[in-house]
């Protein structure tokens, strides 16, 4: 591996400890600073201006993720090796290989195989600060793992799976072997409304806003985002 590849990709695990560090609140105003100096060069980002318009992020937030990103990754993409290997790290417990995986896919909307800032900061401005109908709609896209405008029994039954293989034994050291499909058929059986044997968009929205325990289920999944 190369000395490029190795400052990459070990710049993109402190980057992704900056993104945790957005989601839990503790990147105070205060920190924001400290930060920059400890792992960013002085940059200013193009059209900085239009992604403050664009994501629900400050101008200030936006530098530390913007100058993070292409100052350990010139090349201003990530591409799924990357993304495996920063969950790898928040994950050790666990396979985070797969998640990673229809993860790096829900954000590569182009499916070019890479993910540009605009693309990232875009999907996580929906993720940590969206409204809840955003929030439903991108979980609904990740869900949908073959684009075609619907979700079946398969498709989440893998999604699932893959994040309890992420949390790993630590986390769930009791778990059956069918608990996620048990998971999947409570899901399953209030989401597909008209009984068809797939779920629509508006039957996701339909079923999640009306019921407290789905949207409680979906809120720690994409807390593991």
């Amino acid at each position: 591996m190369s000395g490029c590849s190795k400052r990459c990709k070990l710049g993109f695990v402190k980057f992704a400890q900056t993104i945790f560090k957005l989601i839990t609140g503790t990147l105070s105003k205060d920190k924001i600073e400290d930060e920059l100096e400890m792992t960013m060069v002085c940059h200013r980002p193009e059209g900085l201006e239009q992604l403050e318009a664009q994501t629900n992020f400050t101008k200030r937030e936006l530098q530390v993720l913007y100058r993070g990103f292409k100052n350990e990754c010139p090349s201003g993409v990530v591409n799924e090796d990357t993304f495996k290997q920063i969950y790898a790290q928040f994950f050790p417990h666990g396979d985070a290989s797969t998640y990673a995986h229809y993860l790096f896919n829900a954000f590569d909307t182009t499916q070019t195989g890479s993910v540009k800032f605009e693309d990232f900061v875009t999907a996580l401005s929906i993720l940590l600060r969206g409204t809840v109908h955003e929030k439903l709609r991108w979980t609904f896209n990740l869900y949908d793992i073959n684009k075609d405008g619907y979700i079946n029994k398969e498709e989440m039954m893998d999604i699932v799976k893959a994040i309890y293989d992420m949390m790993g034994k630590y986390t769930y050291p009791v778990l059956k072997e069918d608990t996620p499909r048990q998971h999947v058929d409570v899901f399953f059986q209030k989401m597909d409304k008209n009984k068809d044997g797939i779920v629509t968009l508006d039957e996701f929205l339909e079923s999640c806003q009306e019921d407290d325990n789905i949207m409680r289920s979906l809120q720690l999944f994409q807390n593991v985002m």
